[in-house]
């Protein structure tokens, strides 16, 4: 990409908002549903600006070094890595996570399950799966007085959500350990959420390109994608406290498969919760309550 010519063969750098539609006009060519707004996201991290101050620099001209650098973001967008990767983060609940190749990126249908956590009060929270931490943390951000505790079998990942936890200054408040689900978690908890891999191992290839920047044991257990569920139902109830609850993230089309494992392992007020896009997201259950009332006496 070079810079436009003045009218006695100088190059001169172009304004922001013309190296902005150059920019959105080649990612829409490249076939990038939301080009646009990828392309204002790209400039504003290349410009070190909030996204909403953009507007206030399009009049000005962009300098040599950095039109370079939006054009170099704008190639690597247009080869389908995310914008997430490419800036270094994702805005999740109102708060920015650090997210690299080692982490799932949180999703906004993933706010159906925090909101589905946050419907009760609790004390402590497990988190299995936790990747960048963006459940957990946002949880206890939201929760100031909760502990918890993440699991992840990479250690990558861990140390992803260990400097997400610091940077949102909630290290005191969460302990993060590799594990394999429950393996080697100790104590019980409130409440255990997690989004773990569901996609069908026979499905990967039908998926966006931008989900093979991600790691994909974030994304399927190379099997029918359901075994995730499998190991967090057998395991759920020992690592609960009395009415503790869990809730789960799903696939659109998994929630009768895990509401009834979920209820063979004892739990009660089994639910399928619907995301804003009326898709099923989230499944909830809860631990019976050991002491019953004796209705009729």
């Amino acid at each position: 990409m070079t810079l436009p010519p003045d009218q006695k063969g100088a190059k001169l750098p172009p304004t922001v908002k013309t190296a902005l539609a150059q920019g959105a006009k080649r990612l829409a060519e490249a076939g990038i549903e939301g080009a646009a707004r990828d392309a204002r996201i790209l400039m504003a991290h290349t410009l070190d600006i909030a996204p909403e101050r953009l507007t206030l620099v399009l009049p000005d001209e962009i300098d040599p070094p950095a039109f370079l650098a939006f054009n170099a973001y704008v190639d690597r967008r247009k080869l389908r890595e995310p914008v997430s990767h490419i800036i270094g983060r994702r805005h999740f609940y109102g708060r920015d996570f650090r997210v690299t190749r080692d982490v799932l990126d949180p999703r906004p249908e993933t706010e159906t399950l925090i909101a589905e956590a946050m419907s009760r009060p609790f004390s402590s929270v497990l988190d299995l799966g936790t990747g960048s931490g963006a459940i957990v943390l946002t949880l206890l951000a939201e929760q100031p007085l909760a502990k918890g505790v993440g699991t992840d079998l990479s250690q990558a990942a861990l140390e992803v959500a260990r400097g997400n936890a610091e940077a949102l200054g909630l290290s005191s408040k969460v302990r993060f350990v590799q594990a394999d689900w429950f393996e080697g978690v100790e104590g019980t908890f409130d409440l255990i959420v997690s989004n773990p891999p569901y996609i069908a191992a026979q499905e990967m290839a039908g998926l966006a390109p931008e989900l093979s920047h991600e790691p994909r044991m974030a994304l399927t257990d190379e099997a029918d994608g359901l075994e995730a569920y499998r190991a967090i139902a057998r395991g759920a109830r020992a690592h609960l406290a009395p009415r503790g609850r869990i809730a789960l993230e799903i696939g659109p089309t998994q929630g009768a498969a895990v509401c009834d494992m979920l209820l063979e392992a004892g739990f009660k007020g089994v639910r399928v919760i619907a995301d804003l896009d009326g898709r099923d997201r989230v499944v909830r259950a809860q631990v019976p309550n050991p002491h019953p009332r004796n209705l009729g006496r």
